[in-house]
């Protein structure tokens, strides 16, 4: 299944060396502590959390709109202590979602509307429904199904998840188009 192109603004988004396109519009505290290792697209009105505690992000991966990205966290007597956040290759994040988990693997589709409670771990290949919250410290499985709120085992993954994943990452990247502004001012200009 081949999916549309969608379009964006090309003065709208940063493109990096790497490939990544990053939204003017989106908020990155403490980038120095943000590692996005390519071809990663982040949307309109997320915020990524590098102040806390290193943001890491694989390559081929999507985030989208309304999206919140923050380390993990864990209560101590004398404060709190951020750990480091670790998400995989080719991971597909739906619109306004919160995810505060320690580690998500490769292969990951996360519907829209989550949250993905504190020190989660998403195994590799793996996937999460639309609505779904899962309870802190939740271990995800590889080639699971989890969705309802909170969130359980729903149904198994089929053996060829990551090539599905793969597939969708890289095709959603390559139908996420580049429009010059110029055109449309041209053409409010003409029809005067």
């Amino acid at each position: 299944m081949e999916l549309e192109d969608s379009y964006y603004f090309k003065t709208e988004y940063i493109e990096t060396a790497s490939g990544n396109k990053v939204s003017r519009y989106s908020v990155l505290c403490g980038s120095q502590n943000i590692i996005l290792n390519g071809k990663t697209i982040i949307q309109d009105d997320c915020i990524i959390r590098g102040d806390l505690a290193s943001v890491r992000i694989g390559r081929h991966c999507v985030i989208s709109q309304g999206t919140v990205i923050r380390p993990p966290f864990k209560k101590f007597s004398k404060g709190v202590a951020f750990f480091p956040l670790q998400v995989g290759d080719h991971v597909y994040v739906g619109e306004d979602t919160v995810i505060n988990a320690a580690q998500i693997g490769s292969y990951v589709h996360i519907g829209n509307n989550c949250v993905i409670g504190r020190r989660c771990i998403l195994k590799d290949c793996c996937a999460i429904a639309d609505n779904t919250v899962l309870a802190p410290e939740t271990v995800v499985p590889p080639f699971t199904y989890f969705a309802g709120s909170p969130g359980y085992l729903k149904s198994d993954l089929p053996e060829c998840t990551q090539e599905l994943m793969i597939d969708m990452t890289k095709s959603y990247y390559q139908h996420f188009i580049p429009i010059k502004e110029e055109k449309k001012s041209k053409k409010s200009k003409d029809s005067k």
